[in-house]
């Protein structure tokens, strides 16, 4: 399971430290694709059978299924981490996140998000702000 927030820098040969408490989860493999909010999602291999699975179920004749597919499918990248416990990220996934040196790593139960640092201040902020009003929300979720 991963939690928690962690401030970790690109190198200049784009690799990114992952922190020592996700790496357990991630020695058999990594799935790095584009995620939501202009950040990047990282899957466990096994994680992210699972979600293809899912997103292979979903209905072709649907245009946003497709969409979304094609959002998570086609921008995945499989990658390892290293002996230093780093991950190599494809130039097309820091560009489409915005990543520059400086980044946030977020655990999300079986997931991990890569975001600019300052795009997650902005977020987190804005989402702190709004916290009364989104947790009225999730009552329609049955939450």
């Amino acid at each position: 399971m991963f939690i928690g927030e962690y401030t970790h820098s690109i190198d200049g040969k784009n690799r990114l430290f992952v922190p020592t408490k996700f790496q357990k989860d991630l020695k058999q493999g990594v799935v790095v694709t584009r995620g939501l909010d202009s950040c990047l999602f990282v899957f466990s291999l096994k994680s992210w059978e699972q979600i293809a699975e899912k997103l292979k179920s979903m209905p072709l004749t649907n245009q946003n299924s497709r969409a979304f597919a094609r959002l998570m499918l086609a921008g995945a990248m499989e990658v390892k981490l290293d002996k230093q416990g780093r991950i190599l990220l494809p130039q097309y996934l820091k560009e489409f996140a915005s990543l520059n040196k400086e980044t946030v790593l977020a655990g999300l139960f079986d997931r991990i998000e890569i975001w600019n640092k300052e795009s997650w201040e902005k977020y987190k902020k804005q989402t702190e702000k709004d916290s009364n009003k989104i947790a009225e929300n999730l009552t329609e979720l049955g939450i």
